[in-house]
């Protein structure tokens, strides 16, 4: 479940993408004004969405994925880039347009990175995605069950975060679909309109600044009643950037912003540095029934419509005297296991995330535990055993030293909240391997707009 940056857009010299003006096409109709004469052009059908944002078409036996496409279409595609099994492409022109295809509500859709499925109806997306998951699971030699729950809700307005970067003049853009280039950003349907109003504010601030005295990125996070806020700035560690005439200039425009701060982006797989902070290092989220402490950094899930029923899922009907709440962020599921557990353990690693984990924790029967999942698993093999186990991996899963450990404990109760369905497809394999079965699976969809999908797998011990 963590975390998605919008990304992408055509080079000048690649042909335009689907924008909102040209969405709904008659047969024949080109996309932009590039032209493909005969002897290039690739004609095929498209078969299927598949993981990722892309659809599947075949040529000449070959698979092909093609974006910004619909199953049943015809289309005439150019081949971007060939590998031994498989051809990426861009779309040229639709031939025959689905029924299903709609126009996007918005205008950077098809250029902007950040969605994929604007195209289509809600409702056909939630079947697209549910179609991959089973997919993933059956390859993987998983039966899914007949049924899958599904956790939907408002399709917009739902993210609670973004991550914008500054162009040149000092605009803010998401990442284009298919570069790193920018698209400065105009508005935003998915993300909470107090972020955008902050991303513009923060914009007409930084106009008036030398280039080289602004920050490159700011990320953005807010309460679901967007009347609070957190900025982060992010610069190089050489700049000369100053914290406080900007978060007082952004404060001035947008009451809301509680707390800023300006950090240095790590090298990858590292955290950023903190370079400075203005105001409070926290904002109180109300979800589940209780007030979060989320601090500048913290992880929490960035669709403030589900929160709530993502809780539910995962907690509902657990009871006993010992949960363990792994990679438990801010407490988000181990804060409600209090409720109805004689203990918890919640573990997690990342420092501003334990901050607020042990603030959520005191008072209650829960324990926070400042460590790794593996290094708590290693030290906790022989000791007691579980009730329940709840697992919130990052996209990559679980390891397999990991899922051995797991295996040792023998927890009667298992819940798995994933964010990518192959690596969790892996994880269940080797989990039902060990003498686990599948429950439940719900499908909660965090993301409306995009590939992306969570799922909550509750499993059992034989």
């Amino acid at each position: 479940m963590k975390r998605l940056n919008p990304q992408s857009t055509p080079t000048p010299s690649e042909p335009k993408t689907l924008g909102a003006s040209s969405m709904r096409r008659t047969p024949g109709a080109r996309v932009g004004n590039h032209e493909t004469s005969p002897a290039t052009r690739n004609v095929v059908e498209i078969e299927k969405p598949i993981y990722g944002g892309a659809f599947l078409a075949r040529a000449e036996g070959k698979a092909v994925f093609v974006p910004l496409t619909l199953p049943g279409e015809q289309v005439s595609i150019r081949i971007t880039q060939n590998k031994s099994g498989y051809s990426t492409a861009e779309l040229t022109e639709i031939l025959t347009p689905s029924p299903q295809r709609i126009r996007p509500s918005c205008p950077h859709f098809g250029t902007c990175g950040g969605c994929n499925y604007q195209h289509t109806s809600y409702e056909n997306q939630l079947e697209f995605k549910e179609a991959i998951l089973r997919e993933t699971l059956e390859r993987t030699g998983i039966q899914s069950p007949d049924h899958i729950a599904i956790l939907s809700a408002n399709p917009w307005s739902y993210r609670n975060r973004v991550r914008l970067a500054f162009d040149a003049d000092g605009n803010p853009g998401y990442r284009t679909r298919r570069s790193h280039a920018l698209i400065p950003i105009a508005e935003c349907p998915i993300s909470a309109p107090l972020l955008l109003s902050a991303a513009r504010a923060s914009a007409d601030y930084l106009h008036r600044v030398p280039a080289n005295l602004r920050p490159k990125e700011l990320s953005l996070f807010c309460d679901p009643s967007e009347s609070a806020l957190l900025a982060t700035f992010f610069a190089p560690d050489s700049a000369s950037i100053r914290l406080e005439p900007l978060a007082q200039a952004l404060h001035e425009r947008i009451p809301a912003l509680k707390g800023a701060e300006l950090a240095a982006d790590g090298r990858p797989g590292h955290p950023a540095r903190t370079l400075a902070k203005w105001g409070e290092p926290a904002i109180s989220y109300a979800a589940a029934g209780f007030n979060y402490r989320v601090d500048q950094g913290a992880f929490f899930q960035a669709n403030r419509w589900l929160v709530d029923a993502l809780v539910e899922c995962v907690t509902q009907g657990q009871s006993g005297e010992l949960a363990w709440d792994l990679f438990a962020g801010v407490g988000l599921f181990a804060r409600k296991l209090t409720s109805t557990f004689a203990r918890v353990v919640a573990v997690e690693s990342a420092p501003p995330a334990v901050i607020s984990l042990e603030q959520n924790l005191n008072g209650t029967t829960g324990t926070a535990v400042r460590a790794s999942t593996l290094d708590f698993l290693r030290q906790s093999s022989a000791g007691e055993r579980p009730d329940l186990i709840v697992l919130d991996p990052p996209r990559t899963g679980l390891s397999p030293e990991i899922i051995t450990l797991l295996a040792g404990t023998a927890a009667p109760t298992l819940v798995y909240v994933s964010c990518d369905p192959a690596t969790m497809a892996r994880d269940l394999r080797a989990l039902i391997a060990s003498g686990y079965s599948i429950h439940s699976i719900t499908l909660a969809d965090l993301f409306p707009q995009t590939f992306h999908l969570e799922t909550v797998v509750h499993l059992r011990h034989a």
